[in-house]
Order: C-alpha cells, then sequence, then structure tokens
C-alpha cells in the first residue's frame, strides 16, 4: 500500500495480520496497532522510503508481504513491489502480495507490467 492509502485500508490490513496468524507466521510486524512497525528502506540521498506492509518469519523464514490495492499512484507501487521482491531474492527471503476481491484484476495487471506474473497472490 502506498502511505496515504494506509489509514483508508486499514481493516483489510488488520484482516492480513489474522489471515498470517492463522496460517503459522511468527514474530509479525505490521504498521498498525498492537504490533512493531516493519524496518524501513530509504534511498541515499533522497527522502524516499519504503516499508513492507508486513513482515513475519514461519520455519525460519523472512516474508515481506505487501497489500495489493487501487491506487491512484500505480508507479510508486510498482517500485516498492519491484524493490521489495530483489531484496527478497537477494537475501532469500519470500516477497507475496495480499489482496482482496475487487483488486485482483488491478494487482494482475500490475504484476504482469513489471514482468512479476510469476506471483502467487494470497487471497482474502
Amino acid at each position: 500500500m502506498i502511505y496515504s492509502d494506509k489509514e483508508k485500508y486499514k481493516d483489510i490490513l488488520n484482516s492480513s495480520v489474522d489471515y498470517l496468524e492463522q496460517h503459522g507466521f511468527e514474530n509479525i510486524k505490521a504498521d498498525t496497532e498492537g504490533y512493531e512497525t516493519p524496518k524501513s528502506f530509504t534511498k541515499k540521498g533522497s527522502n524516499i522510503s519504503i516499508t513492507p506492509d508486513i513482515v513475519a518469519e514461519k520455519e525460519g523464514r523472512k516474508h515481506y508481504f505487501d497489500i495489493s490495492l487501487k491506487s491512484d499512484q500505480p508507479n510508486l507501487l510498482k517500485s516498492k513491489w519491484i524493490f521489495l521482491n530483489t531484496l527478497s531474492n537477494l537475501k532469500s527471503h519470500h516477497f507475496r502480495l495480499i489482496t482482496t476481491r475487487g483488486h485482483f484484476k488491478f494487482t494482475n495487471e500490475m504484476l504482469d507490467d513489471i514482468n512479476l506474473s510469476d506471483k502467487k497472490l494470497i487471497k482474502i
């Protein structure tokens, strides 16, 4: 999610955290009440900062999750996904997208645009 969308979709973020807890994820960090905020990554020499929506562990492996919802700023979202995918590949972590009904088509088109169409979506 883009920062400006976070307040509008807070309930989806909370549902996503509940889903992950039910599926055995531990040490969950999320930008919502009751959880530690995930680590942000800042581009040197600028004020651009990227924060995954959720970071969790399962079976000793770190997972980055981003919630995919329709956005007025699709290019920022694409850049965030490319960065998180690259970071997870470099560190042998996993990167997954969480989406909801009404946002599947948007998410799949975005993934096709940035050649990440092999990503399996978590549908809540």
